[in-house]
């Protein structure tokens, strides 16, 4: 059975395209109008291997905040249409990625149950801008949208890191790895991985 989703969603403040295939290789073609937001969303992709194609734009002349935000709101319903019933997948999935000064641990379960826990980043590392336009704020934000909309329960914890840039993608690129394995299919998994039948 195919695990993929199309969604397209239109406001007054943005305007996102997006199509995703969990059984992929990591390809993707991604267009947010935000440099450095496309830059962590092709990690996504290719370190979770889904397949990913985003076309994105919005109202980036007051902010990007929207747009960013927009987008990662339409990727979790994306993730949670294409999962279906959950059934035969890991559920759980951790990884621990370093990205040289930068080491950074991300634990997904998906519970049905929208939780995120974020910590470690340094003081400060919410005001700097990346890139030129991308604020440090917006990667906790990025994955609130991401787990609250596809009912992921997400713990993203920065154990150690100082430039910006670093801390974003290897933050970026251990939640692709537990995801890829949460979301993977496993062989001696009988339905649905849960006590309660459901998730």
């Amino acid at each position: 059975m195919s695990r993929t989703a199309t969604i397209n969603r239109s406001t007054s403040e943005s305007s996102i395209e997006l199509t995703i295939n969990l059984d992929g290789t990591g390809r993707s073609d991604i267009s947010t109008s935000v440099p450095f937001f496309d830059h962590l969303l092709t990690a996504f992709a290719k370190h979770s291997l889904v397949d990913l194609g985003i076309r994105s734009s919005g109202d980036t002349h007051i902010d990007i905040h929207h747009t960013v935000e927009d987008t990662a709101i339409v990727l979790g319903q994306a993730i949670k249409q294409a999962l279906g019933d959950k059934s035969k997948i890991g559920r759980y999935g951790d990884a621990t990625v370093p990205l040289d000064d930068a080491l950074a641990r991300a634990v997904v379960d998906v519970s049905g149950r929208p939780y995120l826990v974020h910590t470690g980043e340094p003081a400060g590392f919410e005001f700097h801008l990346i890139g030129g336009h991308f604020t440090g704020s917006m990667v906790r934000h990025v994955f609130e949208a991401i787990a609250f909309n596809a009912g992921l329960t997400l713990h993203v914890n920065l154990l150690d890191g100082r430039d910006p840039h670093h801390i974003a993608e290897a933050e970026f690129k251990a939640f692709a790895r537990a995801f890829r394995k949460a979301v993977e299919h496993d062989a001696r998994v009988d339905g649905i991985p849960s006590t309660k039948g459901a998730l």
